[in-house]
């Protein structure tokens, strides 16, 4: 643990970034619900690469935004929370509901100083995750999916596909 502690995750770019960052984030936290321009502009400012008509509430979380790429017309909800450590997509039309938490970082607990890793989020076009759902590192979620309300998805789920529980399991395929 020791040697995961003294190791440096960020560079120096990242830092200043992560820093410039938490002193914006205000302006994002604190604009009212329909400033979707704004709250858009903010996350391109900050690198992120933001859709056309995308949606993002508020009082959404969003670690770091220059990994981050929302496609059109998606939409990311109250309390949601994107930690992007490593690179998110959502794709067009998706939603990610209130309080879910896509966690694109974990750390390799097959080594023993347990290094950061950074593995990809990728959620589908017209994909949905519910309300309070978590999706983990390295997960992609299929085209028109659905991880339902709590859900933990901890294992790629197919297109058209509806997962519930803990650990996501498959209750419905449609055609």
């Amino acid at each position: 643990m020791r040697a995961n502690r003294a190791a440096r995750k960020w560079s120096r770019k990242e830092l200043l970034l992560r820093l410039l960052w938490a002193l914006a984030h205000p302006a994002f936290r604190l604009s009212p619900r329909p400033m979707w321009g704004w709250r858009r502009g903010l996350l391109r400012l900050f690198g992120a690469r933001i859709g056309q008509q995308v949606h993002v509430y508020p009082t959404a979380r969003i670690l770091i935004p220059w990994t981050l790429t929302i496609d059109d017309e998606a939409s990311v909800g109250d309390r949601a929370i994107l930690y992007a450590l490593g690179p998110i997509r959502i794709g067009a039309r998706a939603t990610v509901s209130q309080g879910a938490h896509l966690c694109a970082g974990s750390h390799d607990t097959t080594r023993p100083d347990r290094p950061l890793v950074k593995p990809p989020i990728r959620i589908g076009a017209d994909a949905w995750i519910a309300a309070e759902a978590f999706v983990g590192p390295g997960v992609t979620i299929g085209t028109g999916a659905i991880v339902g309300a709590r859900a933990v998805a901890m294992a790629d789920v197919g297109p058209a596909t509806t997962v519930v529980g803990n650990p996501a399991r498959p209750v419905r395929r449609r055609a």
